[in-house]
């Protein structure tokens, strides 16, 4: 890591839409925005491209990665502009019977540094009537993924992965100085747990964490928590947003890391343990590693 290198990060907070092509008309707007304020990284959040509930509406605009105008337009915009552009994800064909939501790192000279398909798939019913079956259309990643960056290296996640930390823990013993959470967390989780995930992942680690959200209303009639957030090793928040989209920016210093790091050693101290199972016998037990 480069510690004595500053940057500016970029939340674009979105509200996508049904097609790609007015979401991607309006991320790019807000990229150009951050952009103008100075940013070098900027993040978008999940599903940049389109937020569909249909099936059959999905799978009509869903465009293999190759062959995907959206991804060929952040690419151009980054070697536009000269920045690290990071589309939190996007709905992408697979197969066709399965999509992936798939993060894309681009650098400043368009070409694609790393992806990652989301691991943790959202499947869950919540209080109130609200149902959500994410592995019915998308198929689930397979491999954490690390990548470099000037100022440091970057972990790659999303959204359901926040409640995951040991997914995180791996990343930080990995290298990575930076953790990426695009989310279109819902508004009740997201009320309930948004700011308490990303500053836990953010202390247990000694790492930033950088979270672009989706925020309010949806054509599709889901709601969405917003309030993306850039939080530091220590778990101070940097910068906030609301529920409406726009730009939120912080100047990120990477010597924080190695002063968290130095401060509560952690990820040096997580020690092998066995879980007892006071039913069953000593050929029960649970070895597994542990974290502070």
């Amino acid at each position: 890591m480069t510690a004595d290198l500053t940057f500016t990060a970029a939340m674009v907070q979105m509200r996508t839409g049904l097609l790609p092509e007015p979401s991607l008309e309006q991320a790019t707007k807000l990229i150009r925005e951050a952009k103008a304020q100075g940013a070098d990284y900027v993040l978008t959040p999940e599903v940049s491209n389109m937020m569909q509930v249909n099936r059959k509406m999905l799978f009509e605009h869903l465009a293999a990665e190759e062959d995907d105008l959206s991804l060929k337009a952040y690419r151009a915009l980054a070697a536009e502009l000269k920045i690290h552009l990071h589309v939190g994800s996007l709905a992408l064909r697979a197969s066709p019977e399965k999509a992936v939501n798939r993060s894309f790192l681009i650098g400043p000279d368009g070409f694609v540094i790393a992806s990652y398909d989301k691991i943790h798939m959202f499947d869950i019913d919540l209080p109130g009537g609200e149902s959500y079956r994410e592995s019915a259309n998308y198929q689930p990643g397979e491999t954490a993924v690390i990548a470099d960056l000037p100022w440091g290296r970057i972990g790659l996640t999303i959204c359901y992965d926040v409640r995951f930390p040991a997914l995180y823990r791996a990343l930080a013993e990995s290298g990575a100085s930076f953790l990426t959470v695009p989310s279109a967390f819902t508004r009740n989780t997201g009320a309930a747990h948004w700011h308490t995930l990303l500053r836990a992942r953010a202390i247990e680690t000694g790492c930033f964490v950088f979270a672009a959200a989706q925020g309010g209303m949806h054509e599709n009639k889901r709601e969405t928590f917003g309030h993306s957030l850039i939080v530091d090793p220590w778990g101070t928040v940097l910068a906030e947003g609301g529920v409406e989209p726009g730009v939120f920016l912080a100047k990120i210093d990477p010597a924080k890391v190695e002063t968290a790091r130095k401060a509560v050693p952690s990820l040096q101290h997580g020690r092998r343990f066995s879980v007892a199972d006071p039913k069953a016998g000593p050929e029960h037990l649970h070895v597994v590693r542990g974290s502070a």
